[in-house]
């Protein structure tokens, strides 16, 4: 009875909220997102083709990924190729190149430039990436499967803590770190989830090499344990501490 309590007022106070965050507004919206727009009745409008289509982002080829290089007509030198760890690739007549930091169209590019060096008359080299080692973002913290996880086109922050099956009871959705090399220089900032879910500000796009670490409440988790390992507990103050 408590509890159910406890999850009313929950509901009423997020109401409240909402409509604090939209009165007053001929054209509802929420604060500090005037992009986001609010429809009445729930009934969203249908996505266009454009909104379907997710603009696809360059990948960029780096150390351990393998790559099915075909040059047209000359099968001696097409081959699937693994990127050394020096982010190098050597073919016949072509010699060593620096794939690691290039598209798949600008090493084609490279390969076809090398091998008219090696006298290759107009080579056509096409190059795909077979296997994507590289490209991963790392999720930690309170999530329920940490780990490094392939970025598959364009990624927010929201999908790829989705990837790692969400977050846990104990998790800290106020205190969610993302950290980022750019530039040669470390950054890191903090993000809201709960304010995201709200649509108080966008989902951030995550980019490869991001590593994102969920926080944790030790209070929670303590909680737990007390409640765990102790029969006093009476459930009115379990629902007052939810």
């Amino acid at each position: 009875m408590q509890i159910g309590k406890v999850n009313v007022r929950k509901r009423l106070f997020l109401l409240a909220i909402l409509g604090a965050l939209t009165s007053g507004c001929s054209n509802p919206s929420f604060i500090g997102r005037p992009d986001l727009q609010l429809v009445e009745g729930g009934e969203l409008p249908a996505p266009t083709r454009e909104d379907l289509t997710v603009p696809a982002r360059p990948y960029v080829i780096g150390p351990s990924d393998q790559l099915v290089i075909d040059v047209y007509g000359l099968p001696e030198l097409s081959r699937t190729l693994t990127v050394d760890l020096s982010g190098q690739v050597a073919l016949p007549l072509a010699g060593q190149i620096k794939a690691s930091g290039l598209t798949a169209s600008e090493l084609s590019d490279v390969i076809a430039d090398r091998l008219r060096q090696g006298y290759v008359r107009d080579p056509r080299v096409t190059v795909g990436v077979a296997v994507a080692a590289n490209q991963v973002v790392t999720v930690d913290g309170a999530v329920s499967q940490p780990g490094a996880y392939p970025v598959l086109g364009r990624m927010s922050l929201m999908r790829t803590i989705a990837r790692a099956s969400g977050t846990t009871e104990f998790a800290r959705e106020n205190h969610v770190v993302v950290f980022r090399r750019s530039g040669g220089r470390e950054y890191a900032t903090l993000y809201d989830l709960r304010a995201i879910r709200l649509g108080m500000y966008p989902d951030p796009e995550i980019y490869t090499n991001d590593v994102i670490v969920v926080g944790e409440s030790r209070a929670r988790r303590v909680f737990k344990d007390v409640l765990a390992s102790s029969a006093l507990i009476t459930a009115p103050v379990v629902a007052l501490i939810r």
